[in-house]
């Protein structure tokens, strides 16, 4: 354990999958998003290819690891956070089904391969890199956050240059750049086939924006049922409760 944890660094559990990550309250930690988006996405069962962009310490491929046996692929351009997940995946065992890669998400099909994967998820920055808030952010979770050196646009365009035809990109945003991520959906191919908006509670608005879209799809665009994170009690909701802990009430 003395090897595996640097600096400030934890081992928090994911309790639902039963795994463990490295998480660090002054560097970087996953938030619910990651969760959502990893529980929402398609991805083949026995096999196939998947890539996660934006990885962070690696929570996403994770969470996907105990719903598939495919291979995944995380491109993380930031070094540390790199390393995090690479200590992860190494502690989980899961070396042989998880490649960390740490690079640059624009261009990154040409050193991993062009229209060869199945799946991919993304939770990219979701916000503009001239918000004033950037300047009270750590540099790690500057980059995370806001479109430092990763637009929105060039974040779709990387997923549809690495899916096959007919494979699927899932993408988790805030609800105010829909037309946004849309846009840059079908002017790359990939068109809009669910979207699941995620409210904070009953009565108030969406604050998450869950999409996922096909390679040379038809437009045939579902709104799934919105999910609520807490109830009335304060409390997460049922459906919340098991995607975090793998038991509701």
């Amino acid at each position: 354990m003395e090897n595996l944890l640097k600096e400030d660094e934890r081992l928090d559990f994911l309790l639902a999958e039963n795994l463990r990550i490295i998480q660090s309250p002054s560097v970087f930690s996953f938030s619910l998003d990651a969760v959502l988006l990893a529980k929402f996405a398609f991805v083949p069962i026995r096999s196939g290819k998947i890539v996660d962009l934006c990885a962070g310490n690696g929570a996403i491929p994770l969470f996907l690891s105990a719903r598939t046996n495919a291979d995944i692929v995380a491109v993380e351009l930031q070094e540390r956070l790199a390393d995090m997940a690479e200590r992860s995946i190494g502690y989980n065992g899961l070396n042989e089904r998880i490649r960390i890669v740490n690079d640059d998400v624009i261009g990154i099909a040409s050193k991993i391969g062009y229209e060869k994967y199945d799946t991919v998820t993304c939770n990219p920055p979701y916000f503009p890199a001239n918000e004033a808030s950037e300047k009270n952010l750590k540099e790690h979770v500057a980059i995370a956050r806001h479109e430092i050196h990763l637009t929105l646009t060039q974040a779709v365009q990387s997923a549809s240059e690495l899916l096959k035809q007919g494979g699927k990109a899932a993408f988790v945003h805030r609800p105010g750049r829909l037309l946004d991520i849309v846009t840059a959906m079908r002017a790359n191919r990939l068109e809009p086939k669910r979207i699941r908006f995620v409210y904070p509670k009953e009565g108030k608005e969406a604050n998450t924006l869950l999409i996922e879209g096909i390679k040379d799809g038809k437009p045939d665009l579902k709104i799934l049922p919105p999910l609520y994170v807490y109830g009335p009690d304060g409390e997460y909701t049922d459906e919340v409760r098991l995607l975090l802990y793998g038991q509701g009430e």
